[in-house]
């Protein structure tokens, strides 16, 4: 097994023993997803309409909650410098606790997407569309605003698949384009910050 595999591995153990992450995520969707139409109104045809951006919406802040603790328990079990001085680079170290993260904390709110969308009276047909792509109140704050893009381009995206007539394709490249470049750059970002904030 792999360096990389192994730390994947280590981290979706630890997340699943701590506990709390995932489940907090899918909760605080499902609250925010099961107040709308409470605070709405039962009309089902706007349900159906603003459903998709209700879902990103919920998503990004779901996904939010648990990003303070990607790298607290390295931290504070020391574990992180011994990612930092090990032979595998930091930005690949950072890919996979990223993906770990994923794993753990996002597929379960692309999991529960449907039966939410089935809340909002969205169709199934549709649901394709609404794919989720890619804690603390600072951390929070501070990547909030680089989620934006990527929530105007998804809900664009779902809304063409759904509601119509705009075309599906621009806005859903644009989605792949960041998720991407995301993939790419984020990884670099992120061992660069930790390089800068450990030194």
């Amino acid at each position: 097994m792999s360096a990389f595999t192994a730390l994947i591995l280590r981290d979706i153990r630890l997340a699943i023993r701590v506990g709390g992450g995932a489940l907090m995520g899918a909760l605080f969707f499902l609250i925010v997803v099961t107040m709308m139409p409470f605070a709405i109104g039962p009309d089902l045809n706007l349900l159906a309409r603003i459903g998709p951006a209700i879902l990103w919406l919920g998503a990004l802040l779901a996904s939010l909650l648990a990003l303070d603790r990607l790298f607290v328990t390295d931290h504070e079990d020391g574990s992180l410098d011994l990612l930092m001085m090990g032979d595998m680079p930091l930005e690949l170290a950072v890919a996979a606790k990223a993906i770990a993260h994923w794993l753990t904390t996002a597929l379960p709110l692309v999991v529960i997407t449907p039966v939410l969308g089935l809340m909002l009276n969205i169709e199934i047909d549709g649901m394709g569309a609404l794919a989720l792509r890619r804690g603390g109140l600072l951390l929070a704050v501070l990547v909030l605003p680089l989620t934006i893009p990527v929530l105007i381009f998804g809900v664009a995206a779902a809304n063409a698949a759904i509601v119509g007539p705009a075309p599906f394709g621009p806005p859903f490249t644009i989605l792949c384009g960041l998720s991407l470049a995301s993939l790419v750059l984020g990884p670099v970002a992120a061992a660069a910050a930790l390089r800068h904030g450990l030194e």
